[in-house]
């Protein structure tokens, strides 16, 4: 998919990088960094309430 603006790969320790993207149309976007053309998608409206729960400490569960 073309139109998908993909920010800079977040990357634990060696591995496990995942990048986060929107697109105009008010989708967000999360892959994993190199497989970008697998992605998951949403509204970009959501992808904001997980990143705010996850910096809030709710799925700290999973660490």
């Amino acid at each position: 998919m073309t139109g998908i603006t993909w920010e800079d790969p977040f990357c634990a320790e060696g591995s496990s990088c995942f990048r986060l993207g929107t697109d105009a149309e008010g989708n967000g976007y999360i892959a994993v960094s190199g497989q970008e053309d697998h992605y998951l998608t949403d509204s970009i409206e959501a992808l904001r309430t997980l990143i705010t729960d996850i910096k809030a400490g709710k799925a700290d569960h999973l660490l």
